[in-house]
């Protein structure tokens, strides 16, 4: 049998434009002179279009995201010319939206374990769809060119629909269905409430260490000065930062100084998912409608480094005072576009998503 560098160059060619991911390409093109010419010819930009399809697709909308700027409304689909760096950037955001499809099972079956299974290919590339178009929504209208003064104007509720009215009903109900995982995320992972970090803390040191925690959290703040300001980042200075009702006024936060911080994890040991709760009830439910602002790979990057609570908001400190007390937009544009579709959420949502809604509510 021949070896693979004397076969004919149409069968190299069939055997890159089968080859199904991206690093794929780029190793077979390394193993030898004659293959490193073939990847490299003139049809170098199919190999690797066809194979970011196959890994990391659908590319139809990850180009709508990644070209996305404020010249031109979101809704409106851009003719793209494919070039090697706009695929580097494809990857990029691909790799984000691979990790939310293997995050989705433990969080849609996060209750219901001994169903939890791995998502088909074909619910994998539901998952990276509805993470490219929430992250186009959050590119396109959570921006400080759209304070919270405007949210509700006529103007900007047609344009945040516009965007909508472009996927039909049964993919609406997946990002829907997309960002109820990304909200369990924030609620229990990124900004757990009071009683979660109380849950986790009774689970690794027990009842009497619990209660002890409860404590420090209501009144620690007694005891030790607010932090000083933080500084923002990308900065060289200390600036003072905006008065926020939502990140500033209650006593877990005041709470959430160094001192204290090193106080609690040198007497119990540390917590992985943060160190002070976010409230409860109403006041978390806000702080979670605020975070859902954040695109999919900020809240990743959020959830993997597993920050405490001054940590978190010294980083919605930075982004600007327009971030704070402004929440998510997409819950009620999806109401809106709905109801002139003639259909109500719940309606929606029990009929679709990824695998089949399970009951989540939407708001």
């Amino acid at each position: 049998m021949p070896h693979i560098e004397y076969l004919a160059s149409e069968l190299l060619i069939q055997i890159f434009d089968h080859v199904g991911q991206v690093q794929d390409v780029l190793n077979l093109g390394a193993t030898c002179h004659r293959l490193h010419d073939v990847q490299t010819s003139s049809r170098q930009l199919y190999f690797l279009q066809d194979a970011a399809e196959r890994q990391y697709g659908p590319l139809d909308d990850a180009f709508q995201l990644l070209t996305q700027n404020d010249s031109q409304e979101a809704h409106i689909q851009r003719p793209i010319k494919v070039s090697l760096a706009l695929l580097k950037q494809v990857v990029h955001v691909g790799r984000v939206a691979e990790t939310w499809a293997d995050t989705y099972p433990f969080k849609k079956w996060k209750d219901d374990y001994t169903n939890r299974r791995l998502l088909s290919l074909d619910e994998r590339f539901k998952v990276r769809r509805a993470i490219y178009r929430l992250w186009l929504y959050t590119r396109a209208f959570h921006t400080p060119s759209h304070p919270r003064e405007s949210r509700l104007y006529p103007s900007a509720m047609r344009a945040r629909s516009a965007l909508l009215h472009i996927w039909p009903t049964d993919e609406l109900a997946e990002i829907a269905d997309v960002r109820g995982v990304i909200r369990d995320i924030l609620a229990s992972n990124v900004c757990p409430s009071n009683g979660a970090v109380t849950r986790k803390f009774v689970n690794r040191h027990g009842d009497d260490a619990a209660r002890q925690l409860v404590f420090n959290l209501t009144n620690i703040h007694l005891t030790f000065p607010p932090p000083a300001p933080p500084c923002p980042p990308n900065t060289g200075h200390f600036a003072q930062p905006p008065k926020s009702e939502l990140f500033e006024h209650s006593p877990t936060f005041r709470a959430s100084t160094t001192r204290t911080k090193a106080l609690h994890l040198g007497r119990y040991g540390g917590l992985d998912a943060g160190n002070e709760g976010w409230g409860d009830s109403m006041g978390h439910y806000y702080v979670v409608e605020d975070m859902l602002k954040l695109d999919p790979e900020r809240i990743l990057w959020l959830k993997e480094r597993k920050m405490g609570r001054a940590q978190v908001v010294e980083y919605i400190r930075g982004l600007g005072d327009w971030f704070e007390n402004y929440g998510d937009t997409w819950g009620e544009t999806l109401e809106y576009v709905l109801a002139e579709r003639g259909e109500f959420v719940e309606d929606v949502m029990d009929e679709g998503g990824i695998v089949g809604y399970t009951g989540e509510d939407e708001d």
